[in-house]
């Protein structure tokens, strides 16, 4: 039987299983097996301790209060404002209401934006490795997805790379900084050099900033900051990273009144409203003391200190991280080339389970094969543990050689 349009662009894009369906994501196997094995889960990026206390006060008082039922289409008027003076307090960017759509998490908006402006066989452009939902949409879509490598150690940009991948096609740029998973931030040059060429192509900047609050080296300067993008810009971010609040799934989207109407329209049919009694909570969080979000990034830079000398310690070769939940760790000096095959065994050999990051990629990059991506927005408790066990994993790969 032909293939359907998006399931080319899937089976292009390493999404599709042998029956030709899409395949459970990465996240979903390797959490799957975590949970099978008991082994600590360092592969999917969600906490395993809960957010500000005065985030979970409020929602548990909107709940008590009667904020249970359908909530407004473009969301919580407090959280919408919460958003506006967010956007000036640390950018200096100015919004009014119509400028603002609240979403089911960063991944509903990035949906709803990429099926409001995509069109069967248009090109967007994602930099390599990516959030795999980039791909699955834009094969959902019909679009095809057309990636940037990144490479080490920067992993920044090439400015010749990305003009060569644009085309009469492009449709779209989807600019994810603070980089999943390199742990990159885009420089300021780089951002720039982006707008020119979305602006030769006439193509919408789609930014993924979850990440924007968890910068440890570096400063995150968003595309929005600039005044050449904003009327070919859709910026996305959302509340569960920075409050550690994975599974409230509260996002939104900042763009022009008209592009909010448009994507609004889209996001109606996929989940009309979301997480009534959280909105107002989220908004109590993005108004915490600037003293709380110094803290964050502390505690984060901590943690990923610790898992970074546990991995060094068990013989990996581990990328500096400037920010987001991740580090990437290559396997290549302990004599391992698939590290696909290695996070399927770690496991049983060492109770860890990290994420291959050749599933964040298409098949031919070789150069990512002998990567993992490991997590460390865990507790410090469970990061000394996980480098505790991480320790062994030399002479568990060792031992069947002997």
């Amino acid at each position: 039987m032909e293939q359907a349009p998006w399931q080319r662009t899937a089976a292009g894009a390493g999404l599709l299983g042998a029956d030709g369906r899409l395949a459970p994501t990465i996240f979903a196997e390797m959490t799957a097996l975590a949970t099978r094995t008991g082994a600590l889960n360092l592969g999917q990026g969600f906490p395993d301790e809960d957010g500000p206390r005065a985030v979970l006060d409020a929602a548990k008082h909107a709940i008590d209060h009667g904020r249970n039922q359908y909530g407004p289409g473009r969301g919580a008027p407090e959280l919408i404002d919460a958003i506006i003076e967010h956007q000036r307090r640390f950018y200096g960017i100015g919004l009014g209401r119509g400028d603002v759509l609240v979403t089911a998490g960063a991944t509903e908006a990035l949906a709803a934006t990429m099926l409001a402006y995509l069109s069967p066989g248009d090109e967007v452009i994602a930099f390599e490795p990516y959030y795999d939902a980039y791909a699955a949409v834009a094969a959902l879509a019909g679009a095809v997805l057309v990636p940037v490598p990144l490479a080490a150690p920067d992993f920044q940009p090439d400015p010749d790379r990305l003009q060569r991948a644009t085309s009469p096609r492009t449709r779209m740029i989807i600019v994810n900084s603070p980089h999943n998973p390199t742990g990159a931030v885009f420089s300021e040059e780089a951002m720039r050099h982006i707008v020119r060429v979305a602006e030769r192509r006439d193509a919408i900047i789609v930014t993924d900033e979850v990440y924007e609050h968890l910068v440890y080296d570096e400063r995150h300067v968003p595309v929005a900051a600039f005044e050449a993008a904003r009327e070919r810009l859709v910026s996305i971010s959302s509340a569960g990273k920075t409050f550690s609040i994975t599974g409230w799934k509260v996002g939104w989207i900042m763009s022009t009144p008209e592009r909010i109407a448009q994507i609004g329209a889209v996001k109606q049919y996929l989940t009309f409203v979301n997480a009534s009694p959280l909105q107002p909570a989220v908004a109590v969080g993005l108004r915490l003391a600037d003293e709380h979000y110094d803290t964050i990034v502390q505690t984060f830079a901590r943690k990923r200190d610790i898992l970074a000398r546990g991995l060094r310690k068990a013989g990996f070769a581990v990328h500096d991280a400037m920010a987001g939940y991740f580090l990437l760790a290559d396997a290549a000096p302990l004599g391992i080339d698939d590290a696909a095959a290695l996070a399927r065994r770690m496991p049983e050999l060492v109770g860890v389970v990290g994420v291959p990051l050749s599933a964040l990629a298409r098949p031919s990059r070789r150069d990512l094969r002998s990567t993992m991506r490991f997590a460390f927005c865990k507790s410090d408790d469970t990061l000394h543990r996980a480098a505790s066990q991480l320790a062994g994993l030399k002479d568990a790969v060792l031992e069947p050689a002997r």
